[in-house]
């Protein structure tokens, strides 16, 4: 034979450093933050409607928008645990970064709605209530910030990050409703509070971008962020005797569980040669690019056969 494949899946690879606290504990804070969102979003709603503040009304909208967005990572932390099945032959961790791409285009009708509203405010001033505004900015920071450092050990999964970072978003929301409370009580300019307004809705969009980018590399099988190919390559050319590697795919399937695919070109040698080889290959793949799963096609070095004809691909890197 010319060529033959090689596969190796030794346990979960780490390229985007999966969460530091165990899933159980983590989709429990997720159902506690819920709670004392969908609380806090009545409490701003009733008394923005109450003080006749936009930036109250508008960050209760926004922290609305939290609740679907907690369902969602709750839900897709349970499924990236479920373990593969005949049809989902890879398991469920994109369901992860569907949720962290879903709540971002969430976020971006949130983001846009907020700010038109505070430009409609701006056009019709309404005198505020600051003392309400002071009071409930004071209730909302100190339930956004718990649940910010609730779940900031999850940081580095995608789909907790979009979760963080809109709760961090909502916590520096509240600390400007506070000051922009406190400077409508001293100086009575009531414009502070749409302006106020303003700013968060352009802050939701400012947090979502980032997520939304990541998520989308994601789906669209983008290389791991933090990785080069040619660098790739380089480490599997360096492991003797390989002499070409060509065909490099690599992908990710969820947060911390990278996957590569590639031809490595090698002199004939005999299965277990072949094997140990396949061994030190994936030895220094996972200590340099914390990759473990691998699916290697061996080739067999030497002249093209009569009618066959090599065509490299734009990322093939050759030893000389």
């Amino acid at each position: 034979m010319d060529s033959h494949a090689e596969h190796s899946h030794a346990g979960h690879a780490h390229g985007l450093l999966p969460s530091e606290v165990e899933p159980g504990r983590l989709t429990g804070r997720l159902k506690w933050a819920l709670g004392a969102t969908i609380a806090l979003v009545v409490a701003e709603l009733v008394g923005g409607l109450a003080s006749h503040s936009i930036a109250l009304i508008t960050d209760g909208v926004h922290n609305l928008t939290d609740a679907p967005t907690l369902v969602i990572s709750w839900l897709a932390a349970r499924w990236a645990e479920r373990p593969p099945t005949s049809e989902k032959t890879y398991g469920y961790h994109r369901a992860g970064i569907l949720a962290a791409f879903t709540n971002a285009l969430v976020l971006v009708f949130v983001g846009v709605f907020l700010i038109w509203e505070s430009y409609e405010r701006f056009r019709h001033p309404v005198s505020v209530h600051t003392s309400t505004m002071l009071v409930l900015g004071a209730v909302a920071l100190a339930i956004n910030g718990g649940i910010t450092v609730g779940l900031v050990r999850g940081r580095r999964d995608l789909n907790l990050r979009s979760v963080l970072i809109h709760n961090l978003g909502d916590a520096l929301s509240n600390v400007g409703i506070l000051v922009g409370a406190l400077v409508i009580h001293w100086t009575g300019i009531e414009w502070v509070d749409p302006l106020m307004g303003l700013l968060i809705g352009a802050m939701v969009l400012w947090t979502t971008t980032g997520i939304l980018r990541d998520s989308s590399h994601i789906l669209l099988e983008g290389l791991p962020k933090q990785m080069r190919l040619e660098e790739i390559a380089k480490i599997i050319l360096a492991v003797e005797p390989v002499q070409e590697v060509h065909d490099i795919h690599v992908w990710t399937l969820g947060s911390g569980h990278n996957v590569l695919s590639c031809h490595v070109r090698i002199p004939d040698m005999h299965i277990e040669e072949s094997e140990r080889l396949l061994q030190r290959i994936n030895e220094r793949l996972a200590e340099r690019f914390h990759i473990h799963h691998t699916t290697i096609q061996f080739e067999r070095a030497g002249p093209v056969a009569a009618g066959e004809l090599y065509m490299p691909t734009p990322f093939d890197t050759t030893s000389h």
